[in-house]
């Protein structure tokens, strides 16, 4: 199993493209896995046949684990084949994963929780329990150390092995799923950083006529075919916050208790919603980049979230070094972003609202101001300078100008 990115330590199975005793050649797809915010795909290192599959769809494996042999007809596959692992953890092979439970768990269905309570389950069982109206919870798992796994999800819809009887209250009233994965790592982020720095939060808003101009002038260019990258008001606004950023370095910065790491390149962190939960990818050395390249690498980076493609290493909290998150399109007048930690800062970016406003000699009318909302690890940064870092972005919004 390949070993993503320096923090993943298992990746899940989700699809075997080969099956044992197949024929394969070098770059051949063997089988899909993902970690726990993205996907990827293996291909054959070499040609032989597949002799043996250790673990079937669903299984969760350690990194640096064997998962399969590919060889030459009648080679021995044991010597391969993943040895006990720490305490009473045993790997188990794809024969054995498929094996029935024994008819005295099958009748007590004893529920099978880690260590942390999470429930094992492959994404796939998950996905047809959760379609079909399912309650999992009270499964027992066959899959390797007791994750559940497709198979037991039919049984369970077949009435092969009803599900214990619940503590909770009846569906009706309301219903229960245990955490994702992904939510999991999300809230343990966000309490460790309520819990471990002194955050802080000033309001802004910036006229973004300049800007609104542009992104006609660019929509009118699309639609002419004189323009080919659609560029959106979010680029623009990454555009002008590394701009103050420039002039700012002190945001661009990760506190690290006993000091103050300071960039020299803005990595620019951008928060994605995603089916699987909040990701904020890195854009590294974005400062060094034109607002057309920068365009393309914030929309490559979050289309990656999205598929599950995404590099691990740019989801790390020290792959940026400074945070945009945009909840505009959703209509938020304005919020409280929460800093992503070691990260000094965050700018929370919110809707465009029409105020009254002196628009020259005396005369009032209506201007479009979008909110923002800077959100700082006090401990890193006092309330002037951020105060400073925020009036230049607005001002570099303000003077914006495109072509």
């Amino acid at each position: 199993m390949p070993k993503q990115g320096q923090s993943v330590e298992t990746c899940i199975i989700t699809k075997w493209y080969k099956k044992t005793g197949d024929k394969v050649t070098t770059s051949d797809l063997l089988f899909s896995y993902e970690t726990d915010k993205a996907a990827f795909e293996l291909e054959s290192p070499g040609d032989g046949i597949l002799l043996d599959i250790f673990f079937d769809e669903g299984a969760e494996v350690p990194v640096l684990i064997n998962v399969a042999v590919i060889g030459q007809p009648g080679e021995p596959t044991a010597p391969f084949m993943p040895a006990k692992t720490s305490g009473e953890k045993i790997m188990k092979s794809a024969e054995e994963e498929h094996k029935p439970a024994p008819a005295s768990e099958t009748a007590t269905a004893t529920t099978v929780v880690e260590p942390d309570s999470r429930i094992r389950i492959s994404p796939r069982a998950r996905k047809m329990a959760e379609e079909k109206g399912l309650n999992y919870s009270g499964l027992t798992g066959s899959g390797p150390n007791g994750r559940i796994v497709a198979g037991d999800i039919e049984k369970a819809l077949a009435g092969k092995a009803p599900a214990r009887k619940s503590a909770v209250k009846p569906a009706t009233e309301f219903t229960e799923q245990p955490l994702t994965n992904v939510r999991r790592i999300i809230a343990k982020a966000m309490h460790s950083s309520l819990q471990n720095s002194a955050q802080l939060t000033h309001h802004m808003s910036a006229d973004v006529r300049r800007l609104l101009d542009a992104r006609r002038r660019i929509k009118d260019g699309i639609a002419s075919g004189k323009e080919k990258q659609d560029i959106t008001l979010n680029d623009m606004i990454c555009w002008c916050v590394i701009r103050a950023l420039e002039k700012h370095p002190e945001a661009n910065s990760h506190f690290l208790g006993e000091t103050i790491r300071t960039f020299n390149k803005v990595h620019l962190g951008l928060a994605v919603d995603t089916p699987r939960g909040l990701m904020v990818p890195a854009i590294k050395n974005a400062d060094e980049m034109d607002l057309i390249t920068l365009s393309v690498k914030l929309k490559s980076a979050a289309d990656a979230c999205r598929k599950g493609n995404i590099d691990p290493e740019l989801l790390r909290s020290t792959a940026a070094s400074f945070t945009v998150s945009n909840l505009g399109n959703y209509g938020v007048e304005m919020f409280t972003p929460v800093v992503n930690l070691p990260q000094a800062c965050i700018l929370g970016v919110c809707t465009i609202i029409n105020r009254p406003a002196d628009i020259g000699n005396n005369t009032f009318g209506f201007v479009p101001y979008i909110g923002l909302s800077l959100t700082y690890d006090h401990r890193a940064i006092d309330g002037g300078p951020a105060t400073l870092f925020l009036k230049e972005i607005k001002e570099q919004i303000e003077r914006f100008g495109y072509k």
